[in-house]
């Protein structure tokens, strides 16, 4: 099959592998469309140690082609969106079958784009921030693939106030259609939200920004917290005490540690929020294809923040 590798010195390349075939409750998708995401930069600035030459894409649509051992064969040939540690970037891409997620009529493209950034807003606002009707919600990275799909689940649960935080005026613009009341640009914050505070808080840049979010909780706030973009070198402390007893909570949410830990449920997020988008309560702004052979420049893209909305590989050439 054709795939493309991460390699040795660190560059992209198309390359010819052997089919790989699905074990034990696993199966093999053949892959339509693959989802470009952060962790593939990560990837390429050398955040994370994978083997070398590695198969990346962690996000897909495509329809199942091969079923492992207690796997039902009724799904041979379902259109599905897959999450995956890897291999996405492939003509076939074998994981779990509970990652491979019935697609239905949802188009592959929205399949594809829907990948982690989904099911992650999805569990941020229904079970970690725990947004409730009349809520005054914050999100940071509000242009983001979280921050979109965040603001569209909020409002679903009922928040009566919807801040975004974005780095650029055109990203502040491109997230306002997604149900924000107001965005405002990073540069500004927290100084233009003067005395008000906030009973959620969903927060991916960590730092500084981190601890003026703290600040910012109402009585009873939620922050949320499922990355650190801007803030590794800077760890942030928090008064246990002042928490207690402004029934205050600080809480972290890591896709990727449920997809070990907890598949189960990580899985019925991945298709609660996925029904979300088929019903037509959320969508997915997919706004840029590239080809294989433009992995390099569409990861380019992302990383400089270039891209607006969801950017997609297209397979279907292969």
């Amino acid at each position: 099959m054709r795939a493309i590798v991460f390699d040795q010195d660190s560059a992209f390349r198309q390359a010819e592998l052997d089919e790989p075939a699905p074990g034990p409750g696993e199966v093999a998708v053949r892959v339509a469309y693959a989802g470009l995401q952060w962790g593939d930069v990560m990837l390429r600035e050398g955040a994370f140690p994978v083997p070398r030459p590695f198969v990346p894409g962690f996000e897909a649509a495509g329809r199942i082609s091969a079923v492992g051992e207690g796997v039902p064969a009724a799904r041979l040939g379902e259109p599905v969106a897959v999450l995956a540690t890897g291999g996405a970037f492939a003509q076939t891409v074998v994981v779990p079958a509970l990652f491979a997620v019935p697609a239905g009529e949802l188009a592959l493209t929205a399949g594809a784009g829907a990948g982690w950034s989904t099911p992650t807003a999805y569990d941020l606002v229904t079970e970690v921030a725990r947004v409730r009707p009349g809520d005054r919600v914050l999100i940071h990275g509000a242009a983001g693939g979280v921050g979109t799909m965040a603001a569209q689940f909020a409002r679903q649960a009922g928040a009566g106030q919807l801040t975004g935080i974005a780095s650029t005026p055109e990203r502040a613009r491109y997230a306002e259609q997604f149900g924000y009341d107001e965005v405002l640009l990073r540069a500004d914050f927290p100084a233009a939200l003067g005395e008000r505070r906030f009973d959620a808080v969903l927060d991916p840049v960590g730092g500084r920004t981190r601890r003026q979010s703290l600040a910012l909780l109402a009585p009873h706030g939620r922050l949320a917290l499922y990355g650190v973009i801007d803030g590794a070198g800077e760890p942030v402390t928090a008064d246990t005490t002042a928490l207690l007893m402004a029934g205050q909570s600080v809480l972290g949410y890591s896709s990727n540690l449920l997809y070990g830990t907890r598949p189960e449920a990580l899985a019925a997020t991945a298709r609660a929020a996925l029904a979300e988008v088929a019903a037509g309560r959320a969508r997915i702004d997919v706004t840029a294809l590239y080809r294989p052979d433009e992995l390099p420049r569409a990861i380019e893209d992302l990383g400089s923040g270039a891209v607006l909305g969801k950017a997609l590989l297209d397979l279907t050439g292969w």
